[in-house]
């Protein structure tokens, strides 16, 4: 099965080697993902006509560069126009035929600074937005350079309960392009199943997007119940429907 992944800031905490000569954390994470892992870098799926395009590589939010050494020793980046540099000369070379979707551990600045917004600054009382200046900037030169279609950015980091723990993130906004910004960062992932007679196993969060020829069709946040070597949907809720099936969805 063919996935893309790209590592987040928690991947990169205690790292301090970066000659190359003795392996650290990060190394033997990105030899063991391989091409799979698209931090800077863009996948083609051509059966599928859709280019993976992703974004800066361990990102902690915000403005300062996180991990500044790290990025300059593997992938020459020492501020953020480098790195929107790097991101859209990954995405400039995207077949014309197919659509991009953009993978990044934090979303792009310029989503709302409210709290409660998809890469809102939750743990000071006066928000901020905490999203990625440099995947900003390379998303909007791509879309004033090339006529590539984007619908779909997806990202993290920004949990969906918020710090106060008692409100929740938006976690999906439709921008006025119609490319859909997605924050999948449900956690915990693994929960324990519902209180009742039948219930075992675990319960499991993923975020699922359906795709036809390049036009998000549905997003759904599911959870998914894991017993043995069984599952089984045990929850749905609908973030975006397509116009076409009647949904209202949120936008900016």
């Amino acid at each position: 099965m063919t996935k893309a992944v790209i590592l987040g800031n928690h991947d990169a905490w205690n790292t301090r080697k970066f000659s190359g000569r003795e392996k650290d954390a990060v190394q033997l994470q990105l030899e063991c993902l391989g091409d799979e892992h698209v931090g800077y870098r863009r996948m083609d799926l051509p059966m599928l006509k859709l280019s993976i395009v992703g974004g800066r590589p361990f990102s902690c939010g915000g403005r300062p560069l996180f991990r500044k050494q790290l990025l300059k020793a593997r992938y020459g980046v020492h501020d953020m126009d480098r790195s929107a540099e790097r991101i859209l000369q990954a995405a400039m070379g995207t077949p014309e035929d197919h659509s991009i979707i953009f993978l990044a551990h934090n979303g792009p600045t310029g989503l709302g600074a409210n709290v409660d917004d998809i890469c809102g600054r939750d743990w000071y009382v006066d928000g901020g937005d905490h999203g990625d200046p440099d995947l900003a900037h390379a998303l909007a030169q791509l879309k004033e350079a090339a006529s590539y279609s984007v619908p779909l950015v997806i990202f993290g980091h920004m949990h969906k309960q918020l710090a106060s723990g008692n409100a929740f993130r938006k976690m999906i906004v439709v921008g006025n392009d119609n490319t859909i910004y997605l924050n999948g960062a449900i956690v915990p992932r693994v929960r324990p199943p519902a209180l009742t007679a039948e219930s075992e196993g675990t319960s499991r969060a993923f975020t699922v997007a359906e795709i036809s020829n390049g036009t998000v069709e549905k997003i759904a946040e599911t959870w998914i119940s894991v017993i043995g070597d069984k599952t089984r949907l045990e929850e749905e809720l609908i973030l975006f429907s397509s116009p076409s099936r009647g949904s209202v969805h949120p936008s900016l």
